[in-house]
């Protein structure tokens, strides 16, 4: 297994590394999230992701999208952190960082043949949907029940350390 750090990639190389894949032959998947403290919910997503390919990469959003998308206090770790932490993961084959609000332009640099959103959308949900549709990408509903979340697990941990 590669060192995690080897599989977190620079923004600009995202088309590059499309392009590298689809040369030798592998399916491409782009899954998407901020991942801020690690879950079995996260895993289960990735999993089911990468269950839709052979070449799964991963999208974390940047510090400056968690705060819009999340509020205060958010991230709890920094965009590099939690890099690391989804590229450790096995079933993940590379990670980058990204600043927009949501993955379209990613889409259109990339073509991955899968967009993998967790179950906590539907299919008429997910915000790329128009744009993965104009561009022949297919979007799977992947992962578990959504039954976990960052801002749960923070509210248990914060009751917790109260008691």
């Amino acid at each position: 297994m590669r060192p995690a750090e080897t599989k977190i990639v620079e923004r600009n190389q995202l088309a590059r590394l499309g392009n590298e894949l689809r040369k030798q032959g592998r399916r491409i998947v782009l899954a998407n999230g901020c991942f801020d403290i690690l879950h079995v919910g996260h895993v289960r997503y990735l999993a089911g992701a990468r269950a839709e390919g052979d070449a799964l990469i991963v999208c974390v959003n940047a510090d400056s999208g968690v705060q819009g998308l999340k509020g205060p206090g958010r991230p709890v770790l920094n965009e590099r952190a939690r890099a690391l932490l989804v590229a450790a993961l096995r079933e993940v084959d590379y990670v980058v960082i990204f600043p927009e609000p949501n993955v379209e332009v990613l889409l259109s640099e990339l073509r991955p043949e899968v967009h993998a959103k967790g179950t906590d959308y539907t299919a008429e949900s997910v915000p790329e949907r128009a744009t993965a549709e104009r561009l022949g990408i297919r979007v799977a509903i992947v992962g578990d029940p959504k039954e976990h979340s960052t801002r749960e697990l923070l509210h248990q941990v914060m009751k917790a350390s109260h008691d």
